[in-house]
């Protein structure tokens, strides 16, 4: 397959566009957006190195963001965990859709204050 291909029925960068957003998910059912996102790239990594880019980009921050929640969980005992959360909350929604704004772009944009886990 080449990029151009269809990946679940959707032109490449609708696909990596919906990549990214599909960690919003966990709005909807919790874990979802941890699931989701990985299998979306797992399914389609070798078959696009544009998809492999992107889903490399979303596990790196959800391992971050996953390494932050636990240390905010640790922190809520002097209640500056609280504040973290909802910082993290915030950050995952603006960062998920401007990864999704470039990825509809045709651009890998690497999430701020992740770490990279995956190569």
């Amino acid at each position: 397959m080449n990029d151009n291909d269809e990946y679940w029925g959707m032109p490449l960068n609708t696909y990596c566009m919906l990549l990214h957003l599909s960690q919003l998910a966990s709005f909807v059912a919790p874990g979802l957006g941890l699931v989701l996102p990985v299998v979306m790239w797992a399914t389609n990594k070798d078959k696009s190195e544009t998809i492999d880019q992107h889903g490399k980009a979303t596990i790196n921050w959800l391992i971050s963001l996953i390494i932050y929640s636990i240390i905010c969980g640790i922190l809520v005992f002097v209640a500056v965990g609280i504040l973290g959360f909802v910082v993290l909350a915030i950050l995952n929604a603006i960062f998920a859709i401007i990864a999704a704004i470039k990825a509809n772009n045709g651009e890998v944009w690497i999430y701020p204050l992740s770490f990279n886990f995956v190569k």
